[in-house]
């Protein structure tokens, strides 16, 4: 029997290890990877990769586990509850074969939706590395995923945004400025999210007052998530708090989350506790999940494994408990993990097409560090992209310099720019709610109004003293 990962090309002959040797060797260059050592030596070995990736079975990733089974509850979550009905029609197809089915008319938004269950984060992850960003956009486009809490997230035509108002120091009025300059520019449809300076459960529920009393005193058809750890939103329940969402930054191996401080029995424990309070309208979907290449690698637990490989494997985690938002975090980690722009858009485009292909409303942080080389032209780039491809949601920050995080991602008036040349709409709940508030004028083309809406006068003079716009 030949060696299965053994391609010959001319008169020379290339030899990979094993299935994540070649996922490792095939996948387009970017720092993390060479930082890890798993990295193709050249272009040339990439592209004898990606021939050798192109002729490999699908069949053969739920044969061959890239994470031993025994070791790992992410790997047993993705075979265990693998669906061989949806995977039959794709059953008989290789790596290459897939990719070129996906790219067909044949894949409709209904047949990838009928397909979900049947697909591993691994086979994803594979043909996504044979694909150019057209390919990655187009088979993006086509799939289709809504959510629900108290409005409907992700319907065609509609991009979403996280409003995003932290402070460094959790400042109350600082906050809430910044939630009601977002809301003037139609901003925080997916969901106002604050990313608290003082990480504790006393401080979490501080919060999560402060944005439940926004949302209920002006009827905002959104939810309110404090990105705490799991642990503390669960703690915060107990107590009472008003918790809509529950959030945790997950990865693709046990082992990473383990380091982040939870397992997969923490999350459905925290989704059960969400579920009973029972405070969404539209839907029940309680959870708030957030990825990022290179998070394995940095928790040195990537098992040997390429770092869009393990980023896919997140998206099972996230799948098995069905959220209202997932974003992968593109360039928050920095230059050791995703050097440049160029990298950084790949990456935005892979790890979109890969979570929605997974069936996941999957959203982008469209940012960079400081320290890394890219700038705001290159994040105009991936917002129109991922606008193109059908990103769910976006975030939205005071412009686009989080305080807090010191890290550069998009503003509120990016939102009003990519719907605007992209035709895109809040979720339909929302912008009634903005015509109804009188914070657009013109709600088809998304024009603010040009005079503080007078619900939002008093609330403004309150926390800065000023009853004007400035």
């Amino acid at each position: 029997m030949s060696h299965p990962y053994r391609y010959q090309l001319d008169t020379r002959t290339w030899s990979f290890r094993n299935l994540g040797d070649v996922l490792a060797k095939a996948t387009p260059a970017r720092s993390g990877d060479r930082l890890a050592g798993v990295a193709a030596s050249s272009a040339e070995e990439r592209v004898v990769a990606q021939m050798c990736l192109a002729e490999i079975p699908l069949k053969r990733f739920l044969n061959e586990a890239l994470v031993p089974y025994e070791l790992d509850e992410v790997t047993r979550l993705i075979l265990d509850g693998h669906d061989a009905g949806a995977f039959a029609p794709v059953a008989h197809l290789t790596v290459g074969d897939f990719r070129n089915w996906l790219l067909s008319d044949h894949a409709t938004p209904e047949v990838l939706k009928a397909l979900r269950p049947g697909l591993t984060p691994e086979m994803v992850a594979a043909v996504s590395k044979l694909m150019r960003n057209q390919d990655l956009i187009l088979v993006a486009r086509k799939c289709e995923i809504a959510t629900g809490f108290r409005n409907t997230i992700g319907l065609p035509g509609h991009l979403s945004t996280r409003l995003q108002p932290n402070h460094p120091t959790d400042d109350v009025a600082g906050i809430a400025a910044s939630i009601l300059d977002g809301l003037l520019y139609g901003n925080g449809d997916a969901v106002i999210g604050i990313n608290p300076a003082t990480d504790n459960v006393s401080q979490s529920i501080k919060l999560m007052q402060l944005v439940d009393e926004v949302i209920q005193k002006y009827q905002i058809p959104t939810q309110s998530c404090v990105l705490t750890h799991v642990t503390n939103t669960l703690e915060a329940i107990e107590q009472g708090a008003p918790v809509d969402l529950v959030f945790q930054s997950i990865g693709g191996t046990q082992a990473t989350n383990r380091s982040f401080g939870f397992d997969l029995a923490t999350l459905g424990e925290a989704r059960d506790a969400a579920l009973s309070l029972k405070r969404g309208t539209v839907g029940n979907n309680v959870m708030y999940f957030e990825t990022g290449q290179g998070s394995a690698l940095s928790a040195n637990a990537h098992h040997g494994l390429d770092q869009q490989t393990c980023e896919a494997r997140a998206y099972a985690v996230a799948r098995a408990f069905d959220p209202l938002l997932v974003n992968t975090v593109v360039g928050f980690i920095g230059p050791e993990y995703l050097f440049d722009g160029k990298e950084i858009i790949r990456a935005g485009l892979e790890d979109h097409f890969c979570g929605k292909l997974l069936g996941l409303p999957m959203g982008c942080d469209i940012c960079y560090t400081n320290h890394a080389e890219a700038d705001q032209n290159d994040m105009d780039n991936l917002l129109t992209l991922l606008g193109v491809a059908g990103c769910t949601f976006i975030m939205g920050i005071p412009g686009s310099d989080d305080i807090m995080l010191n890290y550069q991602t998009t503003s509120f008036h990016d939102a009003l720019y990519a719907r605007r040349v992209l035709g895109l709409r809040p979720a339909p709940e929302f912008e009634q709610w903005l015509s109804r508030m009188r914070i657009f004028e013109d709600v088809e083309r998304f024009e603010p109004s040009a005079a503080l809406p007078d619900a939002f006068g008093p609330a403004l003079k309150s926390i800065t003293g000023r009853s004007d716009h400035g």
